[in-house]
């Protein structure tokens, strides 16, 4: 008995076990299995600068300005040094080609990340294009699953109707 072919059968097997829906899952994870561990760098690494930017004396006045010159020194060092980290992940999500709706769901929210600057104001009060663009990667996002790789209170959402020029 040739032991690849039975191993194989067991696995198409235990695939078919599974309800349609998580298997469906299961498939899309496997063909972007690598933007999927890119992403989790990178929301990793997001939430690192997200601390170091927040982080502040715990409460108390500084002793002096010295500690406090070595604090903001020491803070914008290590998030000099999440970025240095985070470029290459950028890089590789950039050149990962997407090959199902949750590799399209992690490339928008990269480049939310990248147009951030596009979530700073009311979507009424944008230019044509940055409004086309965040609505693109909002719809792509929302399809995809993925949350934006910042808070929506930076602008209030807009409700689903079209907005008006």
């Amino acid at each position: 008995m040739d032991h690849s072919n039975s191993s194989r059968a067991a696995e198409s097997n235990a695939r078919n076990e599974l309800p349609l829906d998580q298997t469906a899952e299961a498939e899309q994870l496997d063909a972007d299995f690598a933007l999927v561990q890119l992403d989790t760098t990178f929301i990793t690494l997001l939430s690192e600068i997200s601390a170091l930017e927040s982080w502040h004396v715990d409460g108390r006045e500084p002793r002096d300005a010295e500690n406090l010159r070595s604090d903001g020194t020491s803070r914008t060092q290590k998030i000099e040094s999440v970025l240095a980290n985070l470029a290459p992940i950028e890089l590789a999500i950039m050149h990962t080609p997407a090959r199902t709706i949750v590799g399209l769901g992690i490339k928008a929210r990269h480049a939310a990340h990248v147009v951030s600057e596009h979530w700073d104001v009311p979507i009424e009060q944008m230019e044509w294009d940055a409004r086309a663009v965040r609505l693109l990667i909002e719809a792509i996002c929302k399809l995809a699953d993925v949350r934006l790789p910042f808070p929506m209170t930076r602008a209030a959402p807009e409700s689903p109707r079209t907005p008006s020029l």
